[in-house]
């Protein structure tokens, strides 16, 4: 069994490095977020080890009101960077209420081939997730500190 494991993950990699992005969710595996404009973002879920570490990297666009939502079990400053990520985001940390405690705007990707990249992290240590969703989108969303966004985390 671990075997299997260690070559389905291989080759998942290998897929990756070949065609040069990952896969992208299924609609059935997309989470609906209500932002207060009243403007539904549809996200993937990013909760794995695996998930978390390739995010949105190698995408060449993000539909629009699309984004992909991190889940971490435990509160901290979580850190991103742009490594290998094609396009500009908007990341919105949030604490265990669901409520922003930081935005960063328009992070651009970072063309650095060592692992160089800036890294961003909030200004608080209570982020429970973080969703990114295309640069330049945030105001649109009326996405702020302090704002709270709706979406359920039975899954």
């Amino acid at each position: 069994m671990r075997f299997g494991l260690v070559n389905l993950l291989s080759a998942l990699l290998l897929g990756i490095m070949l065609i040069g992005k990952p896969a992208l969710a299924s609609d059935s595996e997309l989470l609906p977020i209500l932002t207060p404009s009243g403007i539904t973002i549809q996200a993937e879920i990013a909760r794995t080890p695996f998930q978390r570490a390739t995010g949105l990297m190698y995408r060449d666009h993000l539909d629009k009101h699309h984004g992909m939502l991190f889940f971490f079990g435990q509160p901290q400053a979580w850190g991103f960077w742009m490594k290998n990520t094609k396009i500009p985001l908007d990341m919105i940390w949030l604490n265990g209420k669901k409520q922003v405690v930081h935005i960063e705007r328009v992070v651009p990707i970072c063309t650095k081939t060592d692992d160089s990249c800036p890294l961003y992290k909030p200004n608080s240590d209570d982020a429970m997730y973080v969703l990114e969703i295309a640069g330049d989108t945030v105001d649109d969303y009326k996405i702020e500190r302090g704002s709270k966004l709706q979406f359920k985390t039975d899954w």
